[in-house]
């Protein structure tokens, strides 16, 4: 098992690329700390890890809040001592329109949600990490933050922001045994982003959502979407001792959709 007695608190996580990672880890030998705002989800999530051997709790709570952030934290240590593995995951995408139209509260949230609590949880974590000069976390960015796509602004500025934090955090405790990365997943199969952004993006395209599939899968060199599961795979990856010299990276799992 590649995380062994581990403990990872992963945001996000009762559906999803969150989910997928979560059940990945457990099956890898990570104590998982669920975290989302819907208690059903996390509830399910944790019962399947349970039924499949493993171990999980769960905290409900907004991440971009501090004190659910304390919370996450002070439960993860309570359960099991301590936090190995960060998986900064939880995201909206927020309203689809110009950025002329886009209104400040609308900016606000998204970046909050996407971006403050990335921040928050990385402070709250990082200390003793670094005392045990030992811990990983990774950030779920996006593509978006590196290609540029119409009617996305805060979306897109939230995910770019993720990566600016990846790399200025590794690089403040990669001396420290510490690594930091983050992947960025192109257009993921089977979400509930995707399923509530296709029909958004097709009716501001003036496009129908079978000409905006071709035009999505036309983009990917693979021509087909990839998986959460197939995220969760590189997760397990990154936050492995598999990766012990891979820090401060952007890793795409985009099957071939942009290239930096």
């Amino acid at each position: 098992m590649k995380l062994k007695d581990r403990v990872a608190i992963i945001t996000g996580s009762g559906r999803g690329i969150g989910r997928a990672i979560a059940e990945r880890f457990a099956r890898e030998g990570a104590a998982i700390l669920l975290n989302s705002r819907t208690e059903k989800e996390l509830q399910q999530t944790a019962d399947a890890i349970q039924q499949a051997g493993g171990r999980a709790a769960y905290v409900v709570g907004n991440v971009a809040e501090a004190s659910t952030v304390e919370k996450l934290v002070a439960t993860a240590r309570k359960q099991w001592g301590q936090v190995d593995i960060l998986v900064n995951n939880a995201g909206i995408y927020g309203s689809v329109k110009p950025l002329t139209e886009l209104t400040a509260q609308e900016w606000d949230r998204i970046l909050a949600v996407n971006l403050r609590s990335a921040f928050l949880l990385t402070r709250a974590v990082l200390p003793a990490m670094v005392e045990r000069r030992r811990g990983v976390i990774l950030n779920i960015s996006s593509i978006s933050g590196k290609h540029a796509f119409p009617f996305s602004a805060a979306y897109a500025a939230s995910k770019a922001g993720l990566l600016a934090l990846t790399r200025t955090a590794a690089a403040e405790v990669g001396r420290q045994g510490v690594r930091v990365n983050a992947l960025c997943p192109g257009p993921i199969a089977g979400t509930r982003m995707w399923d509530e952004l296709g029909p958004a993006l097709s009716e501001k395209m003036g496009i129908s959502r079978e000409e905006l599939e071709d035009v999505v899968l036309g983009s990917i060199l693979q021509g087909r979407r990839q998986t959460p599961e197939e995220v969760a795979a590189a997760a397990v990856f990154l936050c492995s001792d598999d990766a012990s010299a891979i820090t401060g990276q952007a890793v795409n799992v985009d099957g071939g959709f942009v290239f930096d």
